[in-house]
């Protein structure tokens, strides 16, 4: 794939640079927003804040994120950091048992502070059989969330989108020790090759097509399971959505799409808010967070793929303020340094 370069977009590797760094701060930007609204039902969220217009902190009753200050960003954040890291470390391959070995050493860390926000179900169940021994091909064959998905925004950095095929194995290589399944590979297929595009120039609906294709090449990847099939339902979540007001388009996918935890509900549901609001980033991450269920993963994939695809100016300038000063990590020079890797191919 060559992708396109945005009108007006500033040209060469100083415009991909302005799109790596927005697509890991666009990604913690989601994740902060939906953070006070995890794991709530949308009736509940529209009740308390109508539709979020801002950083909110958590509520005492979050289940997940209890008294959190506003912008904190969550797991979904600290895993991708941590998966760039071992990106770099491993000059762009990622160890499977080093990784396994980090996952855990980062729920413990979170344990310590009295974090609630701990390592999700298919990635609590790898990491813990490796520990317990058991051999590490066969840790993440029941792994069927969107752990790999939510993490996998360093790969679209550091891997470019005109070799699909290595694109995939990279994808599957950074996550198959705990989501080794078709249909977890293929969403997180499908979230890496969108920011991988975007990051070459793609605007959000080319970058939404070559998801499509790298699901399809990621889905036959790994241990079958039953589940329904991500390219299909990207496609058809995006559709479902098409020519909707806001409102309708929330109700839809909250109702018929899904915002569970389950990848074949969360990825089509961030593909088709991205449909919704292809030219706001900001806008599109708001609309993310406040659907309900795991809204905080969603608008963080939502937030990875949009900043990829606007660069510069993608969010508020407070917004960033915000997400450096509470969160202290170090993103552009974590997407500057992944996006060298690229750049060496």
């Amino acid at each position: 794939m060559t992708a396109p370069e945005p009108t007006g977009a500033v040209t060469g590797s100083a415009a991909e640079r302005e799109r790596a760094v927005a697509a890991l701060t666009g990604l913690a930007v989601g994740d902060a927003l939906g953070m006070p609204t995890q794991s709530l039902p949308r009736e509940q969220i529209i009740a308390r804040y109508g539709r979020l217009t801002r950083f909110e902190p958590g509520p005492p009753d979050q289940p997940i994120a209890p008294g959190m200050p506003a912008g904190s960003v969550t797991d979904d954040t600290e895993q991708a950091v941590l998966l760039g890291r071992l990106l770099l470390a491993g000059g762009g391959r990622i160890d499977g048992h080093r990784l396994a070995r980090e996952l855990l050493a980062w729920e413990d860390e979170m344990r310590r502070r009295g974090s609630l926000d701990l390592l999700g179900p298919s990635t609590r169940a790898a990491v813990a059989a490796v520990a317990a021994g058991r051999p590490i091909e066969e840790a993440g064959r029941y792994g069927t969330t969107n752990g790999a998905a939510m993490r996998i925004t360093p790969v679209g950095i550091a891997v470019p989108p005109d070799d699909l095929d290595r694109l995939v194995e990279r994808v599957v290589e950074a996550s198959w020790v705990t989501h080794n399944t078709g249909v977890a590979l293929a969403g997180a297929a499908a979230v890496a090759a969108a920011v991988s595009a975007a990051v070459a120039g793609a605007d959000v609906a080319d970058a939404t097509a070559l998801a499509v294709r790298a699901a399809r090449l990621a889905g036959v990847r790994g241990h079958w399971v039953a589940a329904a099939d991500i390219a299909d339902r990207i496609a058809w979540a995006t559709g479902l959505v098409a020519g909707r007001s806001p409102e309708a388009a929330a109700d839809l996918i909250y109702r018929l799409v899904g915002t569970s935890v389950a990848t074949q509900e969360s990825v089509p549901a961030a593909f088709a808010v991205l449909a919704v609001y292809p030219d706001d980033p900001w806008q599109a991450c708001l609309f993310a967070a406040s659907l309900g269920g795991d809204c905080d993963t969603i608008a963080a994939m939502v937030g990875a793929i949009a900043g990829a695809a606007h660069g510069a100016g993608a969010f508020p300038t407070a917004a960033l303020g915000t997400i450096r000063a509470v969160n202290h990590l170090p993103l552009p020079e974590m997407a500057t340094n992944l996006l060298a890797l690229r750049q060496r191919g």
